[in-house]
């Protein structure tokens, strides 16, 4: 019996506010503890929480990106439960009335294109954080997070696998960043993911008992979750055994799923409107002035560089999935207009920097201006692609003009063709066996020639100029 898995994803993503959704404490991370708190975060009797408006607007430009439907009146609620981190004894949230409703999430999985649809988006305040000691059986709680602006993005149960989950949280990110909402950052916890997933036999349209996932903070901790759970679900259901519906977490060092707590049908928060807070409505000229301001967003990008910078799908793909390396790339064509061979580099030299260092090229000293410098010291032959790659490591590491690097390092190239003619006269009479096999149609012995010809240069010639000597010396005989 073939089985398919029905994953469906709840996305929180902690919003770029300079301070919190109904009062003016910091959202900056990584401050003492307790320190960015207030009457209001810390949930005092008779403290009052007032909007923030950014939040507001920072959840339609969300919702416009993703074509969902904005409720023009939308109405927070309280969600009761109890736990140490959440001060107030509830959560404000929102539940009959989000901001926004339907909308979809397009992917792309092995050359397929797909729809993945969206329940719903509304927004919420985040919760403090515990902080258990290993020493000791004691916790502390940090508060500082109490109160941070969250959305929560509910997809629909349309995803199919491990595979197309990734793509999804990875084309979520995408977006959020492009609209310089939230950064997007999974480490720290900006982005957070549960999993809710069951399987069922291919061709069912009933569901399977749905387990829910949480503990994945990277989107390499998704997949692995995803996976390890598909197949604990099907050897369950082909031992006659029965899946239970309960919260799992994911253990990252063993690679598995390890039951959290049980879960009923439903759990009872008792919903019901904040009375603190009045109904939200929102003014359509206000959505149209947000829809306005909007950015080119990755899929517009990736097809106006398919078409107007001719790069491969590929290359157009990855290049756009980061605003600010698109920005880079189209700010280094204007300087060195070969948009291939600019997006071979970063494809290669500076992608590999950046994921070994984790870092966006903002947060480097590689400017467009010195990449293309370099690229056009190379097209000219300046320099040759092995010089060139040790340029670059030295540019990246410390912003200095690559022809400043390449005049103190000795590294131009040798392009005078009456002098590497001479060399190369010199090489092939030096070498009459060679001669004779070239001549007989061994072609590829033009690679020993063009060895010597370096070796004598002491590998400063250039290799293609090199090539067209040597091809005209050997054929002349």
């Amino acid at each position: 019996m073939e089985f398919e898995a029905v994953i469906g994803l709840e996305v929180h993503a902690q919003l770029l506010t300079k301070s919190k959704i109904f009062c003016s404490c910091s959202t900056t991370f990584g401050a003492a503890p307790n320190t960015h708190v207030c009457p209001v975060c810390l949930g005092m009797p008779g403290s009052l929480p007032v909007l923030n408006r950014r939040v507001v607007e920072f959840a339609i430009r969300l919702a416009l990106a993703t074509k969902a439907r904005i409720n023009p009146v939308n109405v927070f609620a309280r969600k009761n439960y109890f736990y140490p981190d959440l001060p107030k004894g509830y959560q404000i949230s929102q539940y009959e009335l989000p901001l926004a409703e339907g909308g979809y999430i397009e992917i792309e999985v092995d050359g397929e294109r797909k729809k993945i649809g969206l329940v719903r988006i509304h927004m919420e305040e985040d919760a403090g954080k515990l902080i258990h000691d290993e020493t000791r059986p004691v916790s502390y709680v940090d508060l500082n997070r109490t109160g941070v602006p969250l959305l929560e993005i509910v997809s629909e149960p349309d995803i199919r696998s491990p595979e197309e989950a990734v793509a999804y949280l990875k084309k979520l990110r995408s977006i959020v960043r492009y609209l310089e909402i939230c950064d997007g950052n999974m480490e720290e916890g900006s982005l957070r993911c549960d999993a809710n997933i069951s399987v069922r036999p291919k061709g069912s349209q009933e569901f399977g008992t749905k387990v829910e996932l949480k503990n994945m903070n990277s989107f390499r901790h998704v997949q692995k979750a995803l996976e390890y759970e598909i197949k604990r679900q099907v050897a369950l259901i082909l031992d006659g055994k029965e899946v239970v519906q309960e919260t799992r977490l994911f253990d990252a060092s063993r690679g598995i799923t390890l039951p959290m707590r049980g879960k009923e049908e439903a759990h009872d928060y008792r919903y019901f409107p904040d009375p603190d807070l009045v109904p939200v409505e929102i003014d359509e000229a206000w959505v149209e002035e947000i829809a306005r301001s909007l950015p080119e967003l990755p899929d517009e990008k990736k097809a106006r560089f398919i078409k107007e910078y001719q790069l491969p799908e590929y290359d157009a793909e990855i290049i756009t999935s980061s605003r600010k390396l698109a920005e880079f790339f189209e700010e280094c064509v204007k300087r060195f207009p070969k948009p291939k061979l600019v997006s071979n580099w970063i494809m290669t030299e500076v992608l590999r920097e950046l994921n070994r260092e984790g870092k966006e090229i903002d947060e480097t000293k590689l400017t467009p201006e010195l990449l293309a410098e370099l690229l056009e010291l190379l097209d000219k032959g300046v320099i040759s692609s092995t010089a060139a790659k040790k340029v670059f490591v030295e540019v990246y590491a410390t912003g200095r003009r690559p022809s400043e690097i390449v005049e103190e390092k000795g590294l131009k190239q040798e392009s005078d063709e009456s002098a590497l003619l001479e060399i190369c006269r010199k090489v092939v009479e030096a070498h009459p066996k060679e001669v004779e096999k070239y001549r007989g149609g061994k072609k590829n012995v033009i690679g020993f020639f063009v060895g010597q010809v370096m070796r004598e240069t002491r590998g400063k010639a250039n290799p293609k100029l090199v090539n067209q000597i040597l091809t005209k010396l050997l054929e002349e005989g």
